[in-house]
């Protein structure tokens, strides 16, 4: 990198800017998060203008999420200019999967095992609509009519109690043992296990049974397969935790997170790696170890500030610790709407909630689709001022974070009168 002074003719880059905006950042992560006595530094590397947050002992998102997708960029750093090693921030949900996707390929390149390169992915997952996040996904009525464009993918259950010929345990156990068989034949070849964590939310708000998160985790480490988190939908206290794999203690190789990143108010999104990804695409300029990746409104400066504000907001409201306890409301609540007759399932996993819609309890036979009786339901609760959304005959309810406990019960009372009206 040729240099003048302190300033970097090829990117414009004023480096005693960036040397000062590190050592500002570094001073806000000692304050505001807290690391638990870890060691924790920002490096930046002048030949290589990549700058890197590291942690020893911790995978802390919240802390590249703010600094380095936030603060660095209101102190003037064109973030255009500098490999954010551990955060690629662009403008929409989609495209941070195929990062992902991307990132978890050419990881295995890097580092001298170019036959990892296939996929596993859950049946009736849901990752977006771009190529590579389609081929990872199992909704075929989003997803069939555009196989021919599609790379392979193994496939495996996320496990559904409710739809399986057993209990809850039986029906873990049973995927579990679909994975740690495909795992055991082809783990050589297989790059990366993506999962939704928790909660399989456009494919019906499914929740995982407790503990199947962990065990896949560990078979994925066993086997030598990266884990990919998408926690797009369960991320930012959806799930009642910051993000839903820390239910379960799970640290994945990557993660893709938006949505709630900035309340929903402005498209922004963020692919997460961890240091050992992360390491592999760190080098010097002649070993052309960058990932060459980028769109136009990567790290959009308007929808980092508005994230900014949105995660100050988690702090100042505690709104963590709200979610959790209105959590426990909402389940009483819900408890009514699932003694109606023609509700089968009513699944919650924190401030999210899928209410599987059926012709008969006992025998949980389903309704004729052509019915649309999921969407006669969310227009009855349209008309009477509640807004959501079906899933073919699953009524989904995620209410917002900071919803009051008066909404809560007038949310819940609607959803049940409209219930009661519409799937007559």
């Amino acid at each position: 990198m040729a240099t003048t002074n302190s300033f970097d003719v090829t990117t414009g880059v004023d480096l005693q800017e960036v040397d000062n905006a590190v050592n500002q950042a570094q001073k806000e992560i000692a304050q505001r998060y807290d690391f638990k006595g870890s060691k924790v530094a920002i490096e930046f590397s002048r030949a290589e203008g990549k700058l890197k947050l590291v942690a020893d002992d911790d995978f802390k998102m919240r802390a590249l999420v703010d600094v380095l997708q936030g603060r660095l960029i209101k102190r003037g750093v064109p973030l255009k200019n500098l490999d954010m090693g551990e955060t690629i921030p662009a403008g929409g949900d989609t495209v941070h999967k195929e990062i992902g996707l991307k990132m978890a390929f050419a990881y295995w390149r890097r580092v001298g095992r170019p036959e990892k390169q296939r996929f596993v992915a859950m049946r009736n997952a849901y990752h977006g609509d771009t190529i590579g996040a389609v081929s990872v996904g199992g909704i075929d009525l989003f997803h069939a009519e555009f196989g021919p464009l599609l790379f392979g993918a193994e496939r495996v259950s996320y496990p559904y109690p409710y739809r399986f010929e057993g209990s809850p345990e039986e029906c873990a156990e049973a995927c579990i043992a679909e994975l740690r068989e495909l795992l055991a034949e082809r783990g050589a070849e297989l790059a990366c296990l993506a999962v939704e964590p928790l909660v399989l939310a456009a494919g019906g708000m499914i929740v995982m049974p407790s503990g199947f998160l962990a065990e896949i985790a560990d078979l994925a480490r066993e086997h030598d397969v990266l884990l990919l988190a998408d926690e797009v939908a369960t991320g930012f206290g959806r799930t009642g935790r910051m993000f839903a794999c820390e239910h379960e203690g799970v640290e994945p190789d990557l993660m893709t997170v938006g949505k709630g990143l900035t309340g929903g108010y402005l498209p922004l999104a963020a692919t997460l790696a961890s240091d050992r990804i992360y390491d592999a695409f760190w080098g010097d300029h002649e070993e052309l170890k960058t990932f060459f990746h980028g769109h136009s409104y990567t790290g959009n400066q308007l929808g980092c500030a508005v994230a900014l504000a949105n995660l100050d907001l988690f702090e100042a409201d505690d709104l963590l610790a709200r979610v959790a306890e209105k959590s426990l409301l909402l389940a009483r609540l819900l408890e009514r709407i699932s003694a109606l007759e023609y509700v089968g399932e009513v699944r919650q996993c924190g401030f999210m909630t899928g209410i599987e819609l059926v012709r008969h309890r006992g025998t949980k036979e389903p309704f004729d689709w052509t019915l649309g009786v999921g969407r006669r339901v969310c227009r009855r609760a349209r008309e009477l001022g509640l807004i959501t959304r079906p899933l073919g005959d699953v009524v989904t309810f995620l209410p917002p974070l900071a919803t009051s406990e008066d909404d809560l019960e007038q949310m819940a009372a609607i959803l049940l009168r409209a219930i009661d009206d519409g799937a007559r």
